[in-house]
């Protein structure tokens, strides 16, 4: 049985607080981006590719970036947590894939 890589969504937050630029600093709280990796990993459930990383196949998993961004934006907007631009979710989930490299749970393309 494969060993689980611990997600620490404490560790994640951090990892992305540190990830974006200046000017985005003040914009995202921990709640924020916590909230934000939620809606992140339900895209991911919702296109099934949670259950295909998992499957146990070394195929790659390729997400479509430009709909997860779309995804966010218009959950977030519809929950009342914010207006947000393409580029500055754009930058949270690269933060968050970023986070994800360091403690090994996706290859680094």
């Amino acid at each position: 049985m494969e060993e689980m890589i611990p997600y620490d969504d404490a560790e994640a937050v951090a990892f992305i607080q540190k990830y974006l630029p200046i000017d985005l600093k003040d914009k995202f709280g921990e709640d924020d981006i916590l909230y934000l990796i939620d809606l992140i990993y339900d895209f991911y459930e919702s296109r099934g590719l949670i259950d295909m990383a998992n499957d146990g196949e070394d195929e790659t998993v390729e997400v479509d970036m430009d709909e997860l961004v779309e995804y966010v934006i218009k959950n977030a907007q519809e929950d009342g947590v914010g207006k947000f631009t393409s580029d500055e979710i754009t930058q949270v989930v690269q933060g968050e894939i970023g986070y994800c490299e360091s403690i090994g749970m996706y290859e680094k393309e």
